[in-house]
């Protein structure tokens, strides 16, 4: 898929302070929005695009190494591989989680060194296992025995990790079943990486994505340790747990810890598991690090009278397919704000193409002014993550989304 990720030129007018939000859909543990976002919020550019503020990005990645100081961050590309913030990132010493080989050349390109990346997804060519270790790439993740077998073959030495499956309980947008394995297999898998000549590095695991519960990590870091100490019995020191992602942004849907809870809660349940002899750890956040960061910015289409459950049907430039996927069976619910005022009434939010499945809102409750009407912008809040990679190439004749980082 190829995205238009390219960076626009702007020039920041004079700020504001005279922008009345109407947002009649609460929003909860939003990052404040910044003066310069606002700024550029207020100049009049073609609809739909995303901008990316980079110091709300910094402000994130520092406060999850706050919170968890023992570990190391890899940014899961995936959630937004704008050139700017890999950049950022790889200023700020970070490290990356990357899922395909074309990620791993993006990551490079942004000044980042093989050590510092991760091959994250369980699910790779041949080819790409040889082309990453070729690059110089020396940490792998599998969850299968043929992915071991593929792994001995084209990365011999490599370090590997292996994933075990979550329920995602908890978490808005739980994982299937698609990735890990039970965590005897991942033993058993750790044992046959040492007799291919690979280096049994460690577990990983992920708790699903905008993970509202930090418990939920107590109970993975429990089963990774037993895998760890099965594989001690066949005479392997593992020296790794991967954390995964889960870090929420500020999403509708209920409140959710600060993060410095989450590594609370994360160290409490290592040091339980591990005692004072703990393994080197890492983070995978995409939607902690950048959700927050993003304001998508959309135009109403058409504002629909249908004489159904008093529900004005309001129809975006931007849908499910230009970005907004996540909106799949409601399961993100991301804050929306409009500028007018007045009173609110229920409506169904939709996207602009002639594909039925475009809905993104129906069944939950979003409120927007009587008064809206076609030409007015909306702010989509909490979308740095998960949309400009979402976006269709062409779907119905639309472009891909847009992004700005600033």
């Amino acid at each position: 898929m190829s995205l238009d990720l390219s960076i626009r030129s702007f020039t920041l007018p004079a700020a504001s302070d005279d922008v009345a939000y109407a947002d009649t859909i609460p929003a909860v543990s939003t990052t404040a929005p910044t003066s310069k976002l606002e700024r550029f919020l207020a100049e009049d550019r073609a609809t739909p695009y995303v901008v990316i503020d980079l110091d709300v990005v910094e402000a994130h990645y520092r406060a999850l190494k706050d919170a968890l100081p023992a570990a190391d961050v890899f940014y899961a590309v995936k959630a937004n591989p704008s050139p700017l913030i890999l950049e950022r990132l790889v200023d700020l010493g970070g490290c990356f989680d990357a899922a395909s080989i074309s990620e791993i050349v993006q990551v490079m390109a942004a000044g980042a060194s093989p050590d510092r990346i991760s091959y994250g997804n369980t699910v790779k060519k041949a080819s790409d296992i040889a082309k990453a270790h070729a690059f110089g790439v020396d940490l792998f993740a599998l969850d299968s025995a043929a992915e071991l077998e593929k792994i001995a073959r084209h990365a011999p030495g490599a370090r590997v990790f292996v994933r075990i499956v979550s329920s995602g309980e908890g978490s808005d947008w739980p994982l299937s079943h698609k990735f890990g394995c039970r965590p005897d297999q991942a033993s058993d898998l750790l044992v046959r990486a040492r007799d291919l000549g690979l280096v049994p590095y460690g577990v990983s695991f992920h708790v699903g994505s905008q993970q509202r519960d930090p418990a939920q990590w107590r109970h993975m870091i429990a089963k990774a340790a037993g895998v760890f100490r099965d594989v001690a019995a066949a005479g392997i020191r593992l020296g790794l747990v991967n954390l995964g992602g889960g870090f929420p942004a500020g999403l509708r849907g209920g409140p959710v810890p600060d993060i410095r809870a989450y590594g609370r809660a994360i160290m409490a349940a290592m040091t339980e598991h591990f005692g004072r002899d703990l393994p080197a750890m890492i983070v995978e956040p995409g939607r902690g690090l950048v959700g927050n960061a993003g304001v998508l910015v959309t135009e109403v289409v058409l504002v629909a009278e249908r004489g159904a459950d008093d529900k004005a049907w309001v129809y975006l430039d931007v849908g499910m397919f230009g970005g907004l996927a996540e909106t799949m069976e409601e399961a993100i619910l991301y804050p929306i704000e409009s500028d007018r005022g007045g009173p609110s009434r229920p409506v169904v939010l939709a996207g602009p193409t002639c594909d039925s499945a475009d809905v993104l809102y129906e069944k939950a409750d979003y409120r927007l002014p009587v008064s809206l009407a076609s030409g007015d912008r909306l702010r989509v809040r909490c979308t740095g993550a998960y949309t400009t990679t979402y976006s269709t190439v062409g779907f119905n004749g639309f472009a891909p989304l847009t992004t700005y980082c600033i």
